[in-house]
């Protein structure tokens, strides 16, 4: 069989495998590209099998750089199934639609500035009805249950332990009167995590597929990541301001919400303060999410069951509102009062937060507390990088707040917890390929793997394409071509570019608005003289 890498390969999101056999196509994840403009323009990109071509589907989670693709699969004319956890479909049918809406936004938006310049208008990625109609093909299995395809694949779905019905695959294929076992496993979670079971390990397998966001940094304590963050709530109301937390919308916010209500009487004298502040959640999806998070608590773990038992409700708690309509968002930026508002996206690329943002960024008072992974590229990321300035709605904004990292609340898996899961196997597999992570993660961790289990790890790119057999052995049969490599160097290029031209015109303006003597006029005047004979040069 030949196992293809599509998406998550040298770098963290686009989750997209293809597994062939010698008689049908199947498909790991299908998820989507973001961060940088070069990351989010493979979107675009055709798939480089004929959708009507594939059998299946298996899909590990709901998150959008997981699923998010699928809307596109179905509309270029995959009619297989989906199969995944029960939850996971649940979460989709939020999940995908919302994503039309931002496709068909976004191709509005881009619109309107094609019709000024003349130009061909585009077509959205997918739309609002291409999600609601992909939905009819998702095929619901329970964690644990032993699921025939066909003659020739055998699926179990596992406990990943990363958001709500998450999934670790183990994959049985049998051809040639062979049977070859591979684990992909999706996003794992942390141990002791709120609300979730933790990460069910497996047995044995002849490849395994794993992912490495983290696979070079360990997370703080979950005791001391919540003390922090108490801390940073209470030092934040004291000075007057609010704090913000880009959170997404499924799974992070729940474990939020959880988490507060938890220690709520554990730190008398932390969350006296706490109590009295009002907390909103300004998400549509993640209320939604949270709703789904309701109706499925047989995936809770045994300490959320117990809440619930004792009459507890431990997704809600005193001071916390959920805020559905526009006005009421946009009447959280006119409040007088301290408050904490949780918002997605969680990195920052759309939505609501956005305006939050604006209207923070800037306030020494206020705190940004990040609280999970934020790829590169994106605005999430220039903020906790670092950045002086960020461009928001086309407005230069001065970053001024406080900005902090959480580690411990993230739901992915920190190096040695990936390595406690790979230590569960009894059989140890023959190889390990390192995915979903950024350059430094995976080799460090392929690294350390190698070092620590004595086990053959790859580390494929986005195109790579190998071979498996029984025998446990592999073969590569195709590579990234080089052209592309050049190409995404290029659009990043560009992207650079147009960030630091746009920080460098607002330093400008700041400077010749304080006056400069003319001597300095007539230095800056040449040097930008030489600047605009570059970009006629490049566009000659």
């Amino acid at each position: 069989m030949n196992l293809s890498f599509l998406g998550a390969a040298g770098t963290v999101t686009g989750s997209c495998f293809l597994l062939e056999t010698e008689n049908r196509k199947y498909l790991v994840d299908c998820g989507m590209f973001q961060g940088s403009a070069a990351e989010e323009s493979l979107n675009e990109q055709p798939f480089p099998i004929n959708p009507a071509d594939l059998d299946c589907v298996f899909l590990t989670h709901a998150h959008i750089d997981h699923s998010g693709r699928i809307p596109k699969l179905f509309r270029e004319g995959f009619k297989g199934y989906i199969v995944t956890t029960k939850a996971t479909a649940e979460l989709c049918a939020i999940m995908l639609p919302d994503s039309g809406h931002i496709q068909e936004f976004e191709a509005e938006w881009e619109n309107r500035k094609r019709r000024r310049a003349g130009k061909p208008e585009k077509q959205p990625l997918y739309t609002i009805q291409d999600a609601l109609d992909c939905l009819k093909l998702f095929k619901s299995v329970h964690y644990d249950e032993l699921v025939d395809i066909n003659d020739e694949v055998t699926v179990r779905f596992r406990d990943a332990g990363h958001i709500l019905g998450s999934a670790i695959i183990e994959m049985w294929v049998r051809e040639n009167g062979s049977e070859t076992k591979i684990v992909f496993s999706g996003d794992l979670g942390n141990w002791n995590m709120p609300i979730l079971r933790d990460p069910t390990f497996i047995d044995e397998a002849d490849y395994v597929i794993i992912e490495s966001t983290y696979g070079n940094r360990l997370h703080e304590k979950k005791e001391e990541s919540i003390d922090r963050f108490i801390d940073l709530i209470n030092d934040t109301v004291e000075k007057g301001g609010n704090v913000i937390i880009p959170s997404f919308a499924v799974g992070r916010t729940q474990e939020i919400i959880y988490e507060l209500n938890k220690h709520i009487g554990k730190y008398n004298e932390k969350l006296a303060k706490f109590l009295n502040i009002q907390t909103f959640i300004d998400s549509p999806l993640a209320i939604s999410a949270t709703e789904v998070f309701r109706n499925n608590l047989d995936c809770f773990d045994e300490e959320a069951r117990e809440y619930i038992a004792n009459g507890d409700n431990p997704l809600d708690f005193p001071g916390l509102t959920f805020t559905r309509t526009a006005e009421e968002s946009k009447a959280l930026n006119e409040r007088t009062e301290s408050c904490i508002i949780i918002s997605a996206s969680g990195m920052c690329e759309a939505g609501r937060i956005k305006h939050h943002l604006k209207h923070n960024l800037w306030r020494e008072d206020s705190t940004i507390i990040f609280v999970g992974y934020q790829a590169e590229g994106t605005l999430g990321r220039r903020i906790l990088d670092g950045a002086k300035k960020v461009r928001i709605f086309g407005e230069e904004i001065s970053v001024n707040a406080r900005v902090e990292m959480i580690h411990g609340l993230s739901g992915h898996a920190d190096r040695d917890t990936l390595m406690k899961w790979l230590r569960g196997f009894k059989r140890k597999p023959e190889r390990i390929f390192i995915v979903h992570g950024e350059d430094m993660s995976a080799k460090d961790f392929a690294s350390l793997v190698e070092s620590n289990l004595n086990i053959e790890t790859v580390i494929p790119l986005r195109g790579d394409k190998y071979v498996l057999d029984a025998g446990r052995s592999i073969s590569r049969l195709a590579q990234t071509p080089k052209q592309e490599f050049l190409r995404l160097e290029l659009l990043n290029m560009i992207e650079t570019l147009r960030e630091q031209y746009e920080d460098m015109a607002g330093m400008l303006v700041a400077d010749l608005k304080k006056g400069l003597d003319d001597s300095d006029v007539n230095m800056l005047k040449k040097k930008l003289e030489q600047v605009q004979k570059a970009f006629l040069d490049v566009l000659a």
